[in-house]
């Protein structure tokens, strides 16, 4: 097993992380030059608003957006999104947030979309506003809800329509955008985890979307503490002044070019809401370089790498089966089929007894069965979690 150093000397028991890039479970892992560039930006000062510009220039880049910055995970890009489509660019509604009065405040989401990443949109003092009814998933009928029920929901209190990305989510984002549009209403569209493939990284600015949030911890590969936040250059800007560490004089702020509508500012708020969720220039370094290496990489040599992890475990559990990720293509996962779900969960806590305890992807333990995500596991643990999986899933 790999050196654990630090970890073993705080006393913090190592795991096998056979489940994915899992927040509870301290994310994935980084390439030594992605932790090589934020040892290195761990030794300089910069401007942040300069640092972001880079990071704009880069998710540009791989995104097609006209801007985007570096948030403290994607959570962190949901509530400053939110904060972006109801303050737009008047710094007297950035200092009142989260309190609303007087501003659109009012987020539209599929009630089939809810879900409790959404409480970001409530941090930054919106409301939602749940429309449709999801038959297709509560078995009544097949139906959820349409475009032109997000459209009759549309009032002068509507701040956004919140899209929750997903290959099962009606209606479809390129429909969502249509009747947002028409009545000039931002969309803001969480994909967090909709890496791989990373065709979609553009996809969602292509299909409509004026804001866009991905995690920087999974697929990618950045820091684990790291988001993006991209879309529209008045909005990214707005998200980006809500951040910042605004205690200067106002003459001394000049925004760059990647966030010029700021420079139309009546006058330079203060603290925003995003204080509380500021991004370090570590994490804005590791994710840029982290960002241009999984864009730079061919998808098939990177799901061929995975799958050869995978494939090291194959013979080491019986009814063992490599599979195709169907919520993420380009993903392989190593299934593990059991009997019955009290086989499955008995293996699961014997896994997770071990040491280092073993933690498998248990979404499907109710149908007997494990999966074994390879993009978090360290190849030097691939021996150790064969053994295991030999001795506790026979």
């Amino acid at each position: 097993m790999a050196t654990v150093g630090i970890v073993a000397a705080l006393g913090v028991p190592r795991i096998i992380n056979g489940y994915g890039t899992n927040t509870r479970l301290s994310g994935g892992m980084m390439a030594p030059e992605v932790v090589a560039a934020m040892a290195e930006a761990a030794r300089f000062c910069v401007e942040m608003h300069h640092l972001q510009a880079a990071a704009s220039r880069a998710i540009s880049e791989a995104t097609g957006a006209e801007a985007g910055i570096v948030t403290a995970g994607a959570a962190a890009a949901l509530m400053l999104g939110a904060a972006a489509c109801m303050a737009r660019l008047d710094p007297a509604r950035m200092n009142r947030l989260p309190d609303t009065a007087g501003m659109p405040d009012e987020f539209l989401v599929i009630r089939s979309q809810r879900n409790m990443y959404d409480r970001a949109l409530r941090a930054a003092g919106g409301r939602i506003v749940e429309v449709g009814i999801p038959d297709r998933f509560s078995g009544p009928g097949v139906r959820d809800a349409s475009a032109g029920e997000l459209a009759e929901a549309i009032t002068d209190r509507t701040a956004a329509i919140f899209h929750l990305a997903g290959e099962q989510a009606e209606p479809t984002l390129p429909e969502v955008a249509r009747v947002a549009h028409a009545r000039g209403i931002p969309v803001l569209v969480d994909a967090a985890a909709q890496l791989p493939p990373a065709d979609n990284l553009r996809r969602f600015i292509a299909e409509g979307a004026d804001l866009v949030c991905f995690s920087g911890g999974k697929a990618i590969g950045g820091p684990q503490a790291s988001g993006i936040l991209a879309g529209r250059r008045d909005l990214v800007g707005s998200a980006l002044v809500q951040m910042l560490d605004l205690d200067l004089p106002e003459t001394q702020f000049v925004a760059p070019a990647e966030f010029a509508p700021l420079n139309q500012l009546r006058f330079l708020p203060h603290h925003g809401i995003g204080r509380a969720a500021k991004t370090g220039k570590e994490e804005i370094v590791g994710l840029i370089v982290a960002l241009h290496r999984f864009a730079a990489e061919d998808p098939a040599a990177r799901t061929a790498r995975w799958a050869a992890r995978l494939k090291a475990l194959e013979g080491a559990a019986p009814r063992a089966a490599l599979v195709p990720d169907g919520a993420k293509p380009g993903l392989p996962l190593l299934e593990l089929r059991f009997a019955d779900a009290t086989a499955a969960a008995r293996a699961d806590a014997a896994l997770r007894a071990r040491n280092p305890a073993v933690h498998l992807d248990a979404s499907r333990i109710r149908r007997g069965v494990l999966a074994v995500n390879p993009i978090a596991l360290d190849d030097a643990d691939l021996p150790l979690l064969a053994e295991a999986l030999r001795d506790c899933c026979a």
